[in-house]
Protein backbone atom coordinates (compact mmCIF):
# COMPACT_ATOMS: atom_id res chain seq x y z
CA UNK A 1 0.00 0.00 0.00
CA UNK A 2 1.49 3.64 -0.84
CA UNK A 3 2.40 6.18 1.72
CA UNK A 4 3.00 9.48 1.29
CA UNK A 5 5.17 12.16 3.37
CA UNK A 6 4.02 15.79 2.46
CA UNK A 7 4.85 19.24 4.13
CA UNK A 8 2.16 21.92 4.92
CA UNK A 9 2.51 25.20 5.04
CA UNK A 10 0.83 27.78 6.88
CA UNK A 11 0.65 31.66 6.00
CA UNK A 12 -0.78 33.33 9.26
CA UNK A 13 2.33 30.74 11.54
CA UNK A 14 4.98 31.34 8.02
CA UNK A 15 5.60 27.47 9.00
CA UNK A 16 6.09 24.28 8.06
CA UNK A 17 4.59 21.21 9.30
CA UNK A 18 6.05 17.85 7.92
CA UNK A 19 4.07 14.21 8.02
CA UNK A 20 3.24 11.16 6.80
CA UNK A 21 -0.02 9.29 5.60
CA UNK A 22 -1.65 6.82 3.30
CA UNK A 23 -3.98 9.86 2.22
CA UNK A 24 -2.98 13.04 2.11
CA UNK A 25 -6.64 14.67 1.42
CA UNK A 26 -7.92 13.54 4.09
CA UNK A 27 -5.00 14.38 6.68
CA UNK A 28 -5.40 17.71 5.30
CA UNK A 29 -8.49 17.61 5.86
CA UNK A 30 -8.13 16.57 9.37
CA UNK A 31 -4.86 19.12 9.74
CA UNK A 32 -7.65 22.16 9.13
CA UNK A 33 -10.79 20.83 10.81
CA UNK A 34 -8.25 21.28 14.54
CA UNK A 35 -8.30 17.38 14.87
CA UNK A 36 -4.09 17.74 15.12
CA UNK A 37 -3.14 19.60 18.29
CA UNK A 38 0.15 20.84 16.50
CA UNK A 39 -1.06 22.06 13.47
CA UNK A 40 -4.36 23.69 15.13
CA UNK A 41 -2.92 27.22 15.52
CA UNK A 42 -1.71 27.40 12.11
CA UNK A 43 -5.05 26.82 9.81
CA UNK A 44 -6.11 26.91 6.97
CA UNK A 45 -2.76 24.62 5.70
CA UNK A 46 -2.19 23.92 2.19
CA UNK A 47 -0.02 20.95 0.73
CA UNK A 48 3.28 22.49 -0.76
CA UNK A 49 5.22 18.96 -1.16
CA UNK A 50 4.58 15.43 -1.77
CA UNK A 51 6.63 12.05 -1.71
CA UNK A 52 4.82 8.66 -2.62
CA UNK A 53 6.69 5.49 -0.87
CA UNK A 54 5.55 1.84 -1.58
CA UNK A 55 5.17 1.27 2.40
CA UNK A 56 5.01 2.99 5.42
CA UNK A 57 8.64 2.21 6.78
CA UNK A 58 9.91 4.00 4.03
CA UNK A 59 8.14 6.93 4.39
CA UNK A 60 8.40 6.96 8.09
CA UNK A 61 12.45 7.11 7.35
CA UNK A 62 11.56 10.25 4.74
CA UNK A 63 9.82 12.09 7.45
CA UNK A 64 12.35 11.52 10.92
CA UNK A 65 14.81 11.91 8.17
CA UNK A 66 13.59 15.54 7.10
CA UNK A 67 12.10 16.46 10.79
CA UNK A 68 15.83 15.73 11.81
CA UNK A 69 17.35 18.51 9.45
CA UNK A 70 15.23 21.44 11.42
CA UNK A 71 16.37 23.25 8.32
CA UNK A 72 13.86 25.73 6.64
CA UNK A 73 16.48 26.26 4.24
CA UNK A 74 16.37 22.78 2.59
CA UNK A 75 12.52 22.61 2.45
CA UNK A 76 12.32 25.72 0.44
CA UNK A 77 14.59 24.39 -1.92
CA UNK A 78 12.92 21.14 -2.14
CA UNK A 79 9.42 22.41 -2.68
CA UNK A 80 11.46 25.23 -4.96
CA UNK A 81 12.74 22.53 -6.54
CA UNK A 82 9.54 20.05 -6.86
CA UNK A 83 7.56 23.19 -8.34
CA UNK A 84 10.16 23.87 -10.73
CA UNK A 85 10.34 19.74 -12.28
CA UNK A 86 6.26 19.99 -12.28
CA UNK A 87 6.23 23.29 -14.77
CA UNK A 88 8.73 21.90 -17.05
CA UNK A 89 6.04 18.71 -17.47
Amino acid sequence: MEHFIYILYSDSRDRFYIGSCADVSKRLIRHNAGATLSTKQGRPWKVVYSETFSSKTEALKREIYLKRLKSRVYLEDLIRKSLQVSSAD
